[in-house]
């Protein structure tokens, strides 16, 4: 099993292959890669693949002071 950032997967397989290897289309990866959204996919042994995105805990937002 290898955990890896999505824009990592992206360059290794291409933005259509990654979208169909995390069933979703296109466009969903390339919008997700030019917000700079904080995916990671993890590659599993068998060949499967699964994506998650690392949010702040609602609360938990940075502030930031001036």
């Amino acid at each position: 099993m290898q955990r890896i950032p999505l824009k990592d997967f992206v360059t290794k397989v291409g933005q259509l292959k990654a979208a169909s290897a995390l069933r979703m289309s296109q466009g969903g990866i390339s919008k997700a890669l030019k917000a700079g959204r904080e995916v990671y996919v993890t590659v599993f042994d068998d060949g499967r693949f699964e994506a998650e995105e690392v949010k702040p805990f609602p609360g938990q937002l940075q502030r930031f002071t001036g």
